[in-house]
């Protein structure tokens, strides 16, 4: 019986391996990562949620610091969590849904690098 055993802890772990090795990297996504690049050039504020939710400490310390779009909120919910927030002028959004679709968001289109645009254009002709 424990011949058995140790057969079948070894042909388990064996197939935990082979899964491992067949695991693949998540695909980054271009207009994400060039979203990313484009909201590492605006102002970044760091707070703590505190008692409160998180976007309700975002809206909170907005509304006291006066602060103008464009700009980037980083509220820390716990010690392993931290929310990103985008404010703009048309509101509080998901950092996460910004970097996705930067391009409709008029006051980033600003800090967008002109030869990016032109590499874009001259692919597409």
């Amino acid at each position: 019986m424990t011949t058995d055993f140790v057969v079948i802890t070894t042909i388990y772990s064996l197939k935990q391996e082979d899964n491992r090795l067949a695991r693949r990297r998540k695909r980054k996504s271009r207009r994400r990562q060039e979203g990313r690049r484009i909201l590492e050039h605006i102002p970044q504020y760091s707070i703590e949620s505190g008692e409160d939710k998180p976007v309700t400490a975002a809206r909170k310390f907005i509304q006291a610091e006066g602060i103008l779009p464009p700009a980037l909120l980083l509220v820390k919910r716990n010690e392993h969590t931290t929310d990103r927030y985008f404010w703009a002028e048309k509101g509080l959004f998901g950092a996460q849904y910004v970097e996705e679709n930067h391009f409709l968001f008029p006051s980033l289109r600003v800090l967008e690098s002109p030869t990016a645009q032109e590499a874009v254009a001259v692919a597409s002709n």
